[in-house]
């Protein structure tokens, strides 16, 4: 019988969230990371023993019995892994995070929100919604959603909001009652190789959905839905009419104000808790699958005012003597939406945009793609490639999108020498963007912001 699970990669977003809800079931939980981040230690406070070296002797006791012990880990840990070798040598019982997210989920009604963008918001969006609502939800999110300061809700409710990952294909996994699906614009062609292979997967994904259940799905999108019968299927759209979709939006005072169209009624004056633009699209998406499932007209009201975003999804650090905003985007498609958001809020200030890509794979792929997006902002300083799970491509760096930005204003360098770079900068704004480590030095940039003379 499984007493104790073990996480290799346990800092991760997803695995945290799983890792915690075991350990809320009251089973001894821990494992390793490459980097105490802090939410690794916030996993600590929680009671669970992290390491961060790759030492077999540095596994606890506990979890040396195969017999009661399950090992969970993530597709970025290498099979060189020496923990990883020993347990798969003395035949634990070994499963990714997809698969066990799928078993623990398969009995509820799954709200799984897809999308090579645009999901973590969307999903964080509908926890809270139905949080705050009389329906309630669990939720495992690829965020940490400050509303509640988490990544794991918990409750009695019979739903359960996934952010359902299409990476190594993790999202078969998933039984869905209902699903959204954002966007489908290549990614993870390291895994997919082409992106018809890419919208395939997501095709095979609507084919899960549940008989009774529905897809919501961006209208616009290359998407041929493979549905089972009595699976009902609905757009959703900021830009034009859709069977959900925003109307009669305006902006000001720092305010960002909507009416939510659905297909036999509207809710007026929506008003954005995170007032940026393209969370009108994220939040129609949401307030999509609130509506289906019962959720009152008022509950999705009162949510949306009070929802106060996700950490690392533009995420405000400091106002004054600088704005220093931190945003998760990693993709050319995010950080363009990004970048364009940040023009309209601050169009008479001089924004600086600190790029970390991620992944030797993702820049081979997309340098141009990235540098077109970068080169909207008023300055560039581009930092080296976070390589996370894979090894380095001969030709591949940051250099190709540097060579690629059309805006003259632009720096290349490295982590450790950014505050150094920044004290010759003239700006405003200033953005970091990256799905790397970049987050591990916001504390240093806010005291030099704090400082700044």
């Amino acid at each position: 019988m499984t007493q104790n699970y073990y996480f290799l990669g346990i800092g991760g977003i997803g695995m945290s969230a799983i890792a915690r809800y075991f350990k809320s079931r009251g089973f001894v939980v821990g494992g390793y990371d490459k980097v105490r981040s802090e939410l690794c230690a916030e996993l600590e406070s929680e009671g669970m023993d992290i390491h961060y070296q790759d030492f077999v002797e540095l596994i606890d006791e506990e979890f040396l019995n195969p017999d009661n012990t399950l090992v969970i880990y993530t597709p970025a840990i290498s099979q060189e892994h020496s923990q990883f070798q020993y347990f798969r040598e003395n035949n634990y019982k070994i499963l990714k995070r997809a698969e066990i997210l799928g078993e623990i989920t398969k009995t509820s009604n799954e709200l799984c929100v897809a999308g090579t963008h645009g999901k973590t918001t969307i999903s964080t969006m509908t926890a809270h919604i139905f949080k705050s609502s009389h329906i309630g939800c669990n939720a495992f999110l690829g965020g940490i959603l400050l509303n509640y300061n988490n990544n794991l809700l918990l409750s009695d409710s019979d739903f359960v909001v996934i952010e359902a990952d299409e990476y190594d294909r993790s999202f078969h996994r998933l039984s869905p009652f209902m699903a959204v699906i954002s966007a489908t614009d290549a990614d993870h062609l390291d895994i997919y190789h082409t992106h018809n292979e890419y919208i395939e997967a997501f095709e095979k994904f609507t084919s899960l959905i549940r008989p009774n259940g529905a897809l919501v799905y961006k209208k616009g999108i290359t998407l041929c839905p493979k549905l089972q019968s009595d699976v009902k299927c609905y757009t959703y759209s900021a830009e034009e009419k859709a069977d959900f979709y925003a109307d009669n939006i305006r902006a000001g005072g720092g305010k960002l104000i909507f009416d939510f169209v659905t297909p036999n009624n509207k809710i007026t004056d929506i008003q954005l808790g995170v007032p940026v633009y393209v969370n009108v699209e994220n939040s129609v998406a949401a307030m999509a699958l609130a509506w289906l499932n019962g959720v009152a007209d008022f509950e999705i009201k009162a949510a949306m005012s009070s929802y106060r975003g996700v950490k690392r999804r533009f995420e405000k650090h400091l106002q004054e003597p600088k704005i220093y905003i931190d945003d998760y985007a990693h993709h050319p498609e995010e950080l363009a939406s990004s970048i364009k958001s940040l023009k309209m809020l601050y169009s008479d200030k001089k924004v600086l945009g600190v790029f970390q890509p991620h992944l030797y794979s993702r820049t081979k792929d997309f340098y141009r793609e990235f540098a077109q997006a970068l080169s909207g902002l008023d300055e560039v300083i581009l930092l080296e490639i976070y390589p996370a799970r894979e090894k380095p491509i001969e030709g591949v760096s940051s250099e190709l999108i540097f060579n690629e930005i059309t805006n003259p204003h632009k720096t290349i360098t490295t982590k450790t020498q950014l505050l150094n770079v920044l004290k010759n900068k003239d700006f405003d704004v200033l953005v970091t963007f990256g799905a790397g480590d970049i987050d591990t030095y916001i504390p240093d940039i806010k005291k030099f912001l704090t400082d700044w003379q």
